[in-house]
């Protein structure tokens, strides 16, 4: 596994300098995810770290049938593609079959298999065969030690690029928890490692829908960065409280600089010492 990944100017790599991946949960509408993505470069810009768009074109594993999925996947892919080429912008998205893998890797600079996925051998294998950087999200129920076998799973596919992202365990029913070792065990495989301090404070389907608790996203990010990170990957919208998708677990946006402002000092420190 490549230790680091190079993404345009953009080089992922625990020992490199950390790395923002940040957007909306889902895209709304191109209007507001080309203006979110604009408001993020261009605060990201300013604090001096590197940027990545993240938004998915389709949540498939929504609470309730009835929610905001996306606009699918030819209206998504197209959306996409303008952030990326419009505002020259690396791109992250998820995929949820092996079928979607070629078509997005003409689009997204990295794959993204989502939590409940990845133990899916075939949707694994079929991102990695893309060649393009595989971010897998580690499963609410997976120990970290047992990352190695997706990690074997990109291998014989012929990948190389793997990004692994810490999303929190199930503690118990409707609540998660971070185990910092985590970052340090996923570390240990060659593999850039990825907070995603947005979903770990989720509180999955405990009234119906997914609940969250923000205030503790300062802290967990920080605590993240400090044990030696890649990246944060962060879902931020302008007002979470209308957001068609994971609306109460996102930061808002103008939290974002500050925030960021905070990880990148401690970031500073634990690279320098390395």
């Amino acid at each position: 596994m490549n230790k680091e990944i190079k993404l345009k100017n953009i080089k992922i790599g625990n020992r490199e300098k950390l790395v923002l991946i940040a957007g909306p949960c889902v895209i709304e509408s191109e209007e507001a995810t080309v203006k979110l993505a604009e408001q993020i470069k261009k605060i990201a810009l300013a604090a001096g770290i590197p940027f990545i768009f993240k938004a998915s074109f389709d949540k498939a594993n929504r609470t309730s049938v009835k929610s905001y999925r996306g606009p699918g996947f030819k209206k998504g892919l197209k959306i996409l593609k303008k952030v990326r080429e419009g505002l020259n912008i690396p791109v992250l998205t998820d995929i949820h079959n092996s079928s979607e893998a070629k078509p997005v890797s003409e689009v997204a600079d990295i794959l993204q298999v989502p939590a409940f996925l990845c133990r899916q051998t075939d949707l694994i294998v079929a991102a990695a065969k893309t060649g393009k950087p595989v971010n897998v999200k580690k499963g609410q129920f997976l120990a970290p030690g047992d990352v190695k076998y997706i990690i074997q799973k990109i291998k014989h596919a012929g990948g190389s690029k793997a990004l692994l992202t810490e999303r929190g365990t199930f503690f118990g029913y409707n609540n998660l928890v971070v185990d910092m070792r985590s970052f340090y065990i996923m570390s240990s495989f060659g593999c850039p490692v990825i907070y995603d301090v947005t979903h770990s404070i989720q509180e999955p389907g405990g009234a119906g829908a997914t609940g969250g608790s923000p205030e503790y996203i300062p802290c967990l990010a920080s605590a993240a960065v400090a044990a030696g990170i890649a990246g944060l990957f962060i879902e931020v919208h302008p007002e979470p409280g209308r957001a068609l998708s994971d609306g109460a677990s996102m930061l808002k946006l103008k939290d974002l600089k500050g925030l960021l402002q905070r990880v990148i000092k401690i970031d500073r420190v634990v690279k320098k010492e390395g």
